[in-house]
């Protein structure tokens, strides 16, 4: 069995997390400064990843292939999935020409252009999040805000920045779970901290939105709706997060944006209306539709809202999995800890489950590192989604010609990302695997009483490379924990920070980009940009959540939850 070694450079802890680093540095090179596509950008830092891990860390080659395997795996399945499938239920809307009336009745909603981008990369994105998760809410609503004539690189890049608040407690809060399962603290507390935490910066990433997009001036002529949707949102999810738990705090919180949001418009307008370059005027756009049209036109993201719903409630997902297992009989038991019917078949990775030993201080004892594949085939959110498609279909009479046509350009226009999603999570595994990862986190750790702050940036480094909240808590969660501990710190601040914080390394991690830009039909070329413009604002968002943190450690620290047995 191979054991891990966190100071692999002569024993000393800051050289070789600069050697850990060089992955990192290698992306943010090829894909800020030489402006190179996101899949040769992630291939590139994967093969310098490999280097690193055989050469300084002395990983064996064989579980070095056989963690970049299980990610590039975990990055087609769930991940790519959910992204395929939601993209491709949005271009049979286009190909059905529902999604024109779609447009239209949002034009209805609303002409203005801020408005439509509150509207459906914050509110209606974050029910997406809720509900689904892994990439689904930028591929719908950037798609959609595309559709509705918005700059491709800006319907991207707006919903990057907005699918920050939510992402904390998406895909039925399963970071705050995991979070809990790895940490071993009480989920209920987790939850209140990252919900105290979010709802800080939910409530001014509305305002965030318009002022990046329209300027500070723009953005006064519509306070009434920043305000009504910020607030609406933040203090929702505050109290969900809280006296609820994680689960619904994203379902709760985006629909309770998405009425008060319809009920201001149809009692409010602006005075001004911001229009795009090349818009119409609105009279020329506006076409009156019938109630039962427009209803059809939405019927495919009201399925999609019913089937991703009804795959997320606890009672209907174990029935789910049942079936699932019935097909794929589960070879391993669930493990402990985890929510009922979460999981219905977890294969051990041959070769690599239990082969390496994580060491002090990112455990409490050495323990052999777990490798388990999920394969929830029928409970995943893309099968959810995929089934909403064929429900589309035979709803909106679609005949299976078209459907296979649609599945086909959408295979095309994914193809490249969905390239990119497996090599970064491949990178992010071998990084994990092979100790590079814990260096980096144990380095920032060392920061002392400014630590804090520093878990904040832990968090935006774990979301920076798997690109998921989830994996991040799983990754840096017992770290946090471990650290806290060793400073006298509060343990649930700073694995709450973890999760509330790597929420901004979501616009910047490159499967995140990759989806943006296909969802919005740029081309891969456009994704170095689209790094570039996220990149400043991920930067900015971190630092202010680490200070946030930095408030609650040592400023206010009876705001935070005492520690307390489950």
């Amino acid at each position: 069995m191979w054991q891990h070694n966190y100071e692999p450079v002569a024993g000393n802890l800051a050289a070789s997390a600069a050697v850990a680093a060089i992955p990192i540095v290698v992306l943010f090179v090829m894909l800020g400064l030489l402006r190179r596509p996101a899949w040769m950008s992630a291939a590139t830092a994967l093969g310098s990843a490999m280097l690193v891990a055989l050469l300084v860390y002395g990983m064996p080659p064989q579980l070095a292939l056989l963690s970049t395997i299980y990610g590039a795996a975990y990055g087609i399945f769930p991940i790519a999935w959910i992204v395929f499938t939601s993209i491709m239920l949005y271009r049979l809307a286009v190909d059905t020409g529902k999604f024109e009336i779609i447009k239209d009745s949002v034009g209805t909603l609303t002409d203005d252009r801020r408005l439509q981008a509150m509207f459906i990369a914050f509110s209606f994105g974050a029910f997406i999040e809720g509900a689904a998760g892994f990439g689904a809410p930028v591929a719908v609503s950037g798609a959609m805000l595309a559709g509705l004539g918005f700059d491709p690189f800006y319907a991207a890049g707006i919903c990057l920045l907005a699918n920050t608040a939510p992402v904390a407690f998406g895909s039925i809060g399963i970071p705050v779970v995991t979070l809990a399962n790895v940490t071993g603290l009480p989920v209920l507390s987790l939850s209140a901290m990252v919900g105290r935490l979010c709802a800080m910066i939910s409530v001014i990433i509305p305002a965030y939105l318009v002022v990046v997009m329209a300027g500070p001036a723009r953005a006064l002529e519509i306070l009434p709706a920043i305000l009504a949707c910020g607030v609406s949102f933040a203090g929702m999810q505050f109290f969900v997060s809280n006296y609820v738990g994680p689960e619904l705090t994203d379902i709760m919180s985006s629909l309770t944006c998405i009425v008060v949001m319809v009920a201001l418009l149809k009692l409010w307008k602006p005075k001004t209306i911001m229009r795009l370059e090349g818009d119409q005027p609105i009279e020329a756009r506006r076409v009156q539709h019938t109630g039962s049209q427009i209803f059809m036109a939405w019927m495919p993201y009201l399925l999609l809202v019913a089937f991703v719903l009804a795959w997320g409630e606890r009672t209907i997902k174990p029935t789910i999995n049942a079936i699932g297992n019935s097909v794929i009989p589960a070879t391993l038991p669930t493990a402990p800890g985890t929510p009922d019917g979460m999981i219905a078949t977890r294969l051990m990775v041959p070769g690599l489950h239990n082969q390496i030993t994580r060491v002090e201080p990112v455990v409490p004892r050495p323990s052999p590192y777990a490798a388990f594949y999920e394969l929830n085939w029928l409970s995943a959110s893309g099968t959810s989604c995929l089934l909403a498609i064929l429900a589309t279909a035979l709803v909106l009479r679609v005949r299976p010609r078209q459907v296979v046509k649609t599945y086909i350009d959408t295979l095309k226009q994914l193809k490249l990302a969905i390239v990119t999603i497996g090599c970064m999570l491949g990178l992010a595994y071998l990084m994990n695997y092979s100790g590079m990862t814990s260096t980096l986190g144990l380095a920032l750790a060392a920061s002392g009483p400014a630590f804090p702050f520093f878990s904040a940036v832990v968090g935006w480094l774990g979301v920076f490379l798997t690109g998921s909240d989830t994996s991040a808590n799983a990754l840096f969660g017992n770290l946090q924990v471990v650290t806290a501990n060793a400073l006298r710190l509060n343990p649930i601040l700073t694995a709450s920070v973890n999760s509330a914080a790597g929420v901004m390394g979501k616009m910047i991690s490159i499967q995140s980009i990759a989806v943006a830009v296909a969802a919005t039909g740029m081309s891969s070329a456009d994704e170095s940009r689209l790094f570039r413009f996220t990149i400043k604002h991920s930067v900015l968002l971190m630092t202010v959540m680490g200070l946030i943190a930095m408030i609650f450690a040592y400023v206010l620290p009876g705001s935070v939850p005492v520690l307390a047995p489950k």
